[in-house]
């Protein structure tokens, strides 16, 4: 059972992405992906970005005015309360203006500069998950528990890759060399998504290079709530250089393939 303030932490969690994330699907145009000119779905991509931040920031301070905020957007505020939440508000945004269904709102609240609370909500699948630290991860309702670990080579494991062209393609050398290990490669294109299919058992393990504290705050304590392993280089935590989170079992050999293949480096 949470505490008064872990639960009170989830409530707004919960409310601020369910009201980001239908502001966001029902604010896409429809023709967002075959705009006329180029620049302008991106364009229209940044400003429901923004947008969905804005309403998060501002229905939590609303709640919460002493906390603080890490948010992709450019949302940086030192609270006083000891509680900060780190908020990506469109996790996804390749897909988002493709009009893929894979795209979420992940919010985190710390405590002391440890996670408590997670939330991600998917709108276009339908689907949020939570989780509170030692309260375990749910889908909704029902809660989840990774997959049992399979050997590595009938392991699916799902993978992102950068923007910049040299980093993506050190990436996909890494992957050429994985691929042959394992029962496939998945690129679903939301890291936060990744990490909760593997909470929900849909993947045994996904990793990914260059991530940041917004992208992976909710999905990894979802991940680790569900039973899975979480971590980045040998004994490090998730991080920039690298994030890794799977079934025991596929963790540790899935962590040193990649620590062999170079994945925490371009």
């Amino acid at each position: 059972m949470s505490d008064p303030l872990t639960s009170e932490l989830l409530a707004l969690a919960q409310e601020a992405a369910r009201r980001a994330g239908a502001l966001l699907r029902d604010g896409r145009p429809a023709d967002l992906a075959v705009a006329a000119t180029k620049s302008s779905p991106i364009d229209v991509v940044t400003e429901m970005d923004i947008a969905a931040e804005k309403l998060i920031t501002g229905f939590l301070a609303e709640h919460r005015p002493d906390d603080g905020f890490l948010g992709e957007e450019g949302s940086s505020v030192e609270g006083s309360s000891g509680v900060r939440w780190v908020v990506d508000p469109l996790d996804g945004t390749v897909n988002y203006l493709y009009g893929l269904p894979t795209w979420a709102v992940s919010i985190a609240a710390e405590l002391d500069g440890e996670t408590v609370v997670g939330v991600v909500a998917a709108p276009m699948r339908g689907e949020t998950f939570h989780a509170v630290r030692g309260g375990g991860a749910y889908l909704g309702d029902q809660p989840l528990s990774c997959r049992p670990a399979p050997p590595l080579d009938q392991a699916l494991v799902s993978t992102g890759f950068n923007y910049v062209t040299t980093v993506r393609t050190h990436q996909a050398e890494v992957a050429h060399r994985l691929i042959p290990q394992l029962r496939d490669i998945r690129r679903g294109g939301s890291a936060a998504v990744d990490l909760c299919d593997v909470a929900a058992g849909r993947l045994d393990g996904y990793y990914e290079r260059g991530l940041h504290p917004w992208d992976l705050a909710a999905g990894d304590l979802i991940a680790r709530e569900a039973g899975a392993l979480t971590g980045g280089r040998p004994g490090d935590r998730p991080s920039n250089d690298l994030a890794i989170a799977a079934s025991p079992g596929v963790f540790q050999p899935l962590q040193a393939l990649l620590e062999e293949y170079g994945a925490w480096h371009d």
